[in-house]
């Protein structure tokens, strides 16, 4: 609620394309999945205040049953803002009711999908941002969301260096206590070959070098989807680079900004990631590699409550830098289950497993990333072609 202050009421319908939903709908899909998940099945007195929110409001639960189409909830004028907050109101009472039984039978399980809902309605507030800057981005008048000064920042990004690690028989997944999505178990053991990783992410003026260097009409760089993909949809530049009055600008949720050299390239797709690597003489780094590398390095500092919705450069030196809360960064690794892996049964089973097809892993968070969830397991995955997300680019190579 606190994200949603600095909207008009015009802002909560907005949908721009077909893969972002209205801040409307990410508050409402947030509120029936308590609903859902918990209070229909778990408080037996629990009277849905409009029983077609069930279908209006499920994203991809066939379990549950129909769903409104996805590239029309921009359409949906009704419920109004004040009746979406007036559903959270309710939810979010009756989840107060059932959590006071403190003797309820079904306790252990109740907490279990409450975290799961938290952890889900905190990858939501991500979503938010995403998609707003992105119906947002689409308007000449490239509105401002909140204006906000990014702080003290390098006028150069710390030079680039190279990290060794050894590899060997190396264990994945997540290792510890408290939550973790299904996607990151079992732990397990893998072998990674010796590589290197970069110590920090590809800046803006390293990826205009590739731009001027033709990298968008070099098809040797591309792979096949990527270069049919660059074909069709004409790109020549990352998403929300623009030009104005021969200066070189960025759209952010700060409004238009000066596109600083320093900082790292954002908003980038898988293939346009590879490609970049491959002309830089170097790789996409695997998510197991990542993983390793970032298990020895401290958890991240910031997030999105720190209310700075744009990646910052890297600054100082002593280990990898960014590998948290700036951009996500791509790996070449298809997102597919770990061995020995195991939905968790019923329509919720459905949150991760059935998406483990033709996309990519990104690790690390982002600068709109809860850094309470980022950790080294923590895995995010996106189709190649997508670039609406805060994605950028860590290179690798072999020893």
């Amino acid at each position: 609620m606190a994200f949603c202050e600095p909207l008009t009421i015009e802002d909560y319908g907005l949908q721009a394309e077909a893969f972002v939903s209205p801040p409307k709908w990410h508050l409402a899909h947030t509120t029936w999945f308590f609903e859902t998940f918990i209070l229909k099945p778990m408080l037996p007195d629990y009277v849905s205040p409009e029983p077609l929110y069930e279908v209006l409001f499920n994203s991809y639960y066939n379990g549950i049953g129909r769903q409104f189409p996805r590239p029309q909830r921009g359409l949906l004028s009704r419920p109004t803002v004040a009746e979406v907050l007036d559903y959270r109101a309710t939810v979010d009472a009756a989840m107060l009711q059932l959590l006071a039984q403190v003797d309820h039978t079904d306790r252990e399980e109740i907490v279990e999908r409450v975290i799961l809902g938290v952890e889900h309605e905190r990858q939501h507030q991500e979503l938010f941002f995403t998609d707003l800057k992105y119906s947002l981005g689409i308007n000449p008048l490239l509105p401002t969301y909140v204006v906000r000064e990014c702080g003290d920042q390098p006028d150069d990004a710390a030079a680039m260096a190279w990290y060794q690690y050894q590899g060997g028989l190396v264990e994945n997944g997540f290792d510890g206590d408290g939550f973790c999505f299904d996607n990151e178990l079992p732990r397990h053991k893998c072998f990674v070959e010796p590589f290197e990783l970069a110590s920090r992410l590809v800046t803006n003026a390293e990826y205009l070098a590739f731009i001027q260097d033709d990298g968008y009409r070099r098809p040797e760089l591309w792979l096949a989807d990527g270069w049919d993909t660059l074909q069709l949809q004409e790109r020549q530049s990352p998403l929300y680079w623009l030009e104005r009055d021969g200066q070189a600008m960025e759209y952010t949720l700060h409004g238009l900004q000066p596109r600083l050299p320093q900082n790292p390239v954002c908003h980038i797709s898988g293939y346009e990631a590879d490609a970049y690597a491959r002309w830089a003489g170097a790789r996409l780094p695997t998510e197991q590699e990542w993983e390793l590398a970032a298990a020895g390095e401290p958890p991240p500092r910031r997030g999105v409550d720190d209310g700075v919705y744009h990646p910052r450069p890297a600054a100082g030196a002593g280990g990898p830098q960014q590998l948290y809360g700036d951009c996500w960064q791509w790996t070449q690794s298809a997102y597919s289950p770990y061995p020995g892996y195991r939905p968790s049964p019923g329509a919720i089973g459905e949150y991760n497993g059935k998406f483990m097809s033709n996309q990519w892993v990104l690790r690390g968070g982002s600068c709109v990333t809860n850094a309470a969830q980022v950790r080294p397991s923590y895995r995010n995955f996106f189709y190649p072609r997508d670039r609406w997300q805060f994605s950028g680019i860590r290179l690798a190579r072999c020893t």
